[in-house]
Formats: structure tokens, C-alpha cells, sequence
């Protein structure tokens, strides 16, 4: 006689799997403890009135009224303030941690608008002692949150600092703060108005006892090629051959440290600079009349990367309340299929050897 053996890797129908499990159940509700254990234990769910400690019948609905009392609380594990025997991987201080891009409204103080609240994205850090296990990042956010209903400026941030340093037992502690900030703009001609937005991060740094405040902004504008204007001009001078010379959206990033007990510089102040050293900003409200006003604007001032970083420069050094600099510059080339790009700094704070590698890659305008 031929026995054919059930095919145990081909997939059973649902008729199949019920008998299967009759099956089970009629032999489990025979076998003893421990025959039943030696199978699997998962078997005794399967059978009424069989309780299996290994698998508990839990609770499945949400508990509304459950009251997280001052006992239950103290009751919960803390992994984050555990003991030093708890670290994994190397016993070294870690010099931030904390939390990135919570977000928030934040009133600010301008100079020309009067208060603005605005969507502020949020990053604070703390360093770790290499015998701590790590930190309660909420507190961070707590802290920030009993400042939060303030009209923003340096001052609150130190006092947001402050108290999440002492929060968290911390000696060094940094607090960025990043949004949009709208300014109304003329056109160059046809005395329309719209708003400029100009991406701000305000960074409040303290490290070894010492305080610094640093703002950063990214400013926009056009950049038309020098050599392409003399090739172009020389197309038309001595072949009658019409050229145009090529330009491209250029972005500067301008990170400032300011000096200690200086008066305010305001974010307008530093997007006056921004304008007086590179006039050629993008346009917002455009008439015939305005591209036209554009295209000589920046024939007037055509520029490589190299000389928009000296003309930056330039004009931090001619505010005293301006110390320790960077500018970082992107001419996203409409020419070539790589962008140009320049770096220079002013003083230590800024002075680092390596760089992000996605630093240049950040220098874009959204649009």
C-alpha cells in the first residue's frame, strides 16, 4: 500500500487549517503539562480553562480614567538616569545632545515691523559627563516652553538656557533657533511692493564658561560672470554677433558673532549690509520696467564668487558690532554643471579647518 504524506510546506486552505486545529486541541486536551510544554507552549491557549503563565491575558482597551499619580510616577523606570553601569560603547563625554526641529511660534522684535510671530524651528543640546548614562531630552523642551509666550531676543534665550542647563546638571549647552523672516521690498522701477523672506538662525553657544551669540542669515541675489560680460561685449564689438553673458542665483550664507554688550544689531541691519555689498538681490514684484532696471543692475555689477566673499567682508567689517565672521557663497552656475563656491572667516570662532560635507549643498534658495 502507497501512503502519501501531506505536502507541509504548501499553503492550507481554511478548511484544512480548522481540522488541523481540531486536531490539536483533541490530542492537547489529553496530553499533560508537560507534554504540551515539550511541544509549545502556545499550545495551552488554545484550550479553555488552560491558564499559561508565559502568555498573560492582557488588557486590551485604553484606560480613560487611569490617574498617573506622584507613587506611580516615581514607580517608572528612568533608563536615561541610570547608572554609569548601564553606558554602552565607549566611557567618553559626549559634547551635544539633545533635541532637533521642534517647532513652535515665537514673537520676535523687529526693527521696522514692530513684532512678528513666526513658525521657529527649535534645536537644543547639552554636553554629557562620560560617567552619565544620558539625559531627559523632554526637559529641554520644557524649559524652552517657560519662555516661549516671550517676545524672543538674546536675553530670553540665555534664560532658556539657563535653566536647562541647570534642568539636565549640565556645563555647556547650545540653543538654535531657526525660521523665516519677511521683509517688504520696492521694486526697482515700477514702485510695486512684496515681501522678501530671508532664512534666520539665532544660536546661543556656551562652552568652557563662556557665552556667544551668533546669527546666521542666507541672502539671495544674482551673480553675472565677469569674464562672460567681456566675452559677450566682445561678440558684439567685433563680430557684430549678439551675445548675452551668463548669471545665476547665488546664495551667501553669513554667520556673525556678536560682540559682547554691543547695541542691537538687528536682522534688518545685517540685510542692509547683505544689500549694500551685493545690490543685485533677487526681485520679488517684476514689471517690464523692473527686469529691464535688473538686467543693468547687474551689468553694473558683475562679480565671481571670490570678489562677492571680499565685498561681504567688507561691509561686516564696517559695523562694530560685528566680531568674529564667516561667509560662505554659491554661484550655482548657469554655465557649468557644478556651482563655484568661497569661503572666508574673520577671528576663531569660525575659523575650522574641516567642513561639513553638505555645507555647500544646504546653500540653495527654496523658492
Amino acid at each position: 500500500m502507497n501512503i502519501h504524506s501531506r505536502d507541509v510546506n504548501g499553503t492550507p486552505d481554511r478548511t484544512e487549517a480548522e481540522e488541523a486545529l481540531a486536531v490539536l486541541r483533541h490530542w492537547a486536551a489529553k496530553a499533560s503539562e508537560t507534554e504540551v510544554a515539550q511541544l509549545d507552549p502556545a499550545i495551552a491557549r488554545l484550550l479553555p480553562g488552560r491558564a499559561d503563565d508565559a502568555y498573560p491575558d492582557l488588557k486590551r482597551q485604553y484606560p480613560d480614567s487611569f490617574d498617573a499619580d506622584d507613587a506611580y510616577r516615581a514607580s517608572l523606570p528612568d533608563l536615561q538616569n541610570g547608572p554609569a553601569s548601564l553606558i554602552r560603547g565607549a566611557r567618553e563625554q559626549i559634547q551635544h545632545v539633545g533635541i532637533s526641529n521642534f517647532r513652535l511660534p515665537i514673537r520676535f522684535h523687529t526693527r521696522d515691523n514692530g513684532d512678528l510671530a513666526l513658525e521657529t524651528s527649535v534645536t537644543g543640546t547639552v554636553s554629557l559627563d562620560a560617567e552619565k548614562k544620558g539625559i531627559n531630552m523632554s526637559r529641554i523642551m520644557r524649559s524652552f516652553y517657560r519662555h516661549a509666550e516671550k517676545v524672543f531676543s538674546f536675553r530670553v534665550m540665555e534664560a532658556a538656557l539657563e535653566d536647562y542647563l541647570a534642568d539636565l546638571d549640565s556645563g555647556d549647552a547650545r540653543l538654535q533657533m531657526r525660521f523665516s523672516f519677511p521683509v517688504k521690498v520696492d521694486s526697482l522701477r515700477s514702485g510695486l511692493m512684496g515681501y522678501q523672506y530671508y532664512d534666520v538662525a539665532l544660536e546661543l553657544v556656551q562652552t568652557g564658561g563662556q557665552r556667544h551669540k551668533i546669527v546666521h542669515l542666507d541672502y539671495v541675489y544674482s551673480s553675472t560672470c565677469p569674464c562672460s560680460l567681456e566675452l559677450s561685449e566682445h561678440a558684439r564689438q567685433t563680430r557684430g554677433q549678439l551675445a548675452t553673458p551668463h548669471s545665476q542665483r547665488s546664495v551667501a550664507r553669513i554667520s556673525i558673532q556678536l560682540e559682547p554688550d554691543a547695541p542691537c544689531l538687528w536682522f534688518e541691519d545685517l540685510i542692509d549690509h547683505c544689500r549694500r555689498a551685493v545690490p543685485t538681490e533677487t526681485q520679488v514684484m517684476v514689471k517690464r520696467e523692473d527686469e529691464q532696471a535688473f538686467a543693468e543692475l547687474n551689468a553694473a555689477n558683475p562679480m565671481f564668487v571670490e570678489d562677492a566673499a571680499r565685498l561681504f567682508c567688507e561691509a561686516l567689517q564696517s559695523d562694530p558690532r560685528i566680531g568674529d565672521f564667516r561667509v560662505v557663497a554659491s554661484h550655482q552656475e548657469s554655465l557649468h554643471s557644478h556651482d563655484a563656491v568661497s569661503v572666508l572667516t574673520r577671528g576663531a570662532m569660525f575659523a575650522n579647518q574641516s567642513l561639513d560635507p553638505q555645507l555647500f549643498a544646504t546653500l540653495i534658495h527654496r523658492g
